[in-house]
């Protein structure tokens, strides 16, 4: 696992340089992405040419990690999973069940890689290095990284302090040495929007074998043990799924689409981007997340989509989450703060000129029968966007609400018909609980 003591410390760098470095060494490497996350996880999939799956100990129980870990380990020789924002960064609850990167790393004695960010300070960061190796009995610390190194004596002064310390130092990235990758509001530009990307994962795999180790990381690997198990994810809505995808819908979990097709579901994609209407052989859609902000004027203009969308929806299911919530509805308004005629399957108005950011974990109790699972269903996953719902609309409610601190959020999303959707990302089912309490 590679690690931080905090969001922004240089992860996704260090971890996106080793991935590219083992796999121009011929390893069959796969990654991992610890807690709810699309962008970083897409750049995984094309550094190792391998689907990035995510693992989060507070949405899924234990058997479902121990199942994807499975299914990941037997095609790899090597598991790298980067962590989400620092290692012991979760949410207050169950022990081994908050949804820190260090539940997986004690649960399944994964050794850590911690990516140091020692730019203003020297020293002190092997203080920082030792309340992390001491802080939790079941967390091994293999070595360190140091990021954001001002000079060759900035390095060497650091390191000596960590001779102190039985922690090997696997390398040092130099102020200057992160690989470009731009930003926008909801972390990393899209992997499929990055002008360059096959440029970029050279220059990751240079990156990483200049200034890190790798033998020291590969001899610090531990074993994976984890009995197969066969995965129990999200029912599927159908047994030929229609999935829109495309630079506007692209928040779909690795594992969620692993699950359907185990269940014996088919997925077949389509952009409505491109005009594209979902296959009229599917008897379910799927309108996943991504960014339907940055390209309403064209999905306003797409008219086969929006005509074929409307007939597909008089008798089958379809659902929406988060940005596909979006589009369902009357109008979206953009950055600019016009307002571009949406699907109209759902009541709501949505705008991203209008923001209000909304993060966190979420439960879900189904309220009706509908694409994702039966009234009464539990599903945990989250939220995470800026637009902000301006007219509510008369649809029923899609789901009841709950925070990871179990506060009722109230109703959220709509319901008419076949068609469904919310803000709502679900990662996965809570089985085995009642759900009507």
């Amino acid at each position: 696992m590679i690690a931080a003591p905090h969001s922004g410390a240089g992860k996704t760098t260090v971890t996106l340089a080793v991935l590219a470095a083992l796999r121009r060494r011929g390893v069959a490497v796969r990654s991992m992405k610890s807690g709810p996350d699309y962008i970083d996880a897409a750049y995984h999939a094309i550094v190792t040419g391998a689907p990035c799956v995510n693992l989060d100990s507070w949405a899924m129980d234990p058997q479902q990690l121990d199942a994807i870990l499975a299914d990941a380990s037997q095609a790899a020789e090597m598991l790298v999973i980067e962590s989400a924002m620092g290692l012991f960064d979760g949410v207050t609850g169950e022990a081994g069940r908050t949804g820190a990167p260090a539940d997986l790393a004690a649960r399944y004695r994964i050794p850590v890689v911690l990516v140091l960010d020692v730019s203003g300070q020297a020293q002190s960061a092997a203080a920082i290095a030792r309340g992390f190796m001491l802080h939790h009995p079941k967390v091994t610390m293999a070595g360190v990284v140091l990021n954001k190194v001002g000079s060759d004596r900035h390095r060497d002064t650091v390191a000596a302090a960590m001779a102190a310390l039985p922690l090997r130092v696997f390398g040092s990235l130099p102020r200057d040495a992160a690989v470009s990758l731009p930003e926008r509001h909801l972390g990393l530009v899209q992997a499929s929007e990055h002008a360059d990307l096959g440029r970029v994962v050279s220059r990751l795999a240079d990156l990483g074998e200049r200034v890190l180790d790798l033998n020291a990381i590969l001899d610090a690997a531990g074993p994976m043990e984890v009995q197969p198990l066969a995965l129990r994810g999200l029912p599927p809505p159908g047994r030929r799924i229609a999935l829109a995808r495309d630079a506007a819908f692209s928040f779909v979990y690795a594992h969620v689409l692993a699950g359907w097709r185990a269940a014996g579901a088919q997925v077949v994609t389509f952009s409505p981007l491109a005009d594209e209407a979902p296959p009229d052989a599917c008897d379910a859609c799927w309108l996943p997340g991504g960014y339907p902000e940055l390209h309403a004027a064209r999905l306003a203009a797409a008219t086969r989509f929006r005509e074929a969308m409307r007939r597909f929806a008089e008798h089958r299911p379809v659902h929406g989450e988060c940005g596909g919530y979006m589009v369902l509805g009357a109008t979206l308004e953009d950055a600019t703060g016009s307002a571009h005629s949406m699907l109209g399957l759902l009541g709501h108005s949505t705008s991203f000129a209008r923001r209000r950011l909304q993060l966190g974990y979420r439960e879900a109790r189904l309220l009706t029968d509908g694409a994702i699972g039966p009234a009464g269903s539990v599903l945990r996953g989250h939220e995470f966007h800026y637009a902000s719902l301006t007219e509510p609309g008369t649809d029923q409610a899609f789901a009841r609400l709950s925070d990871a601190a179990g506060r009722d959020l109230g109703p959220a999303g709509g319901q008419r018909g076949y068609v469904s959707g919310s803000f709502f990302h679900a990662i996965a089912p809570v089985l085995g609980r009642a759900a009507c309490q």
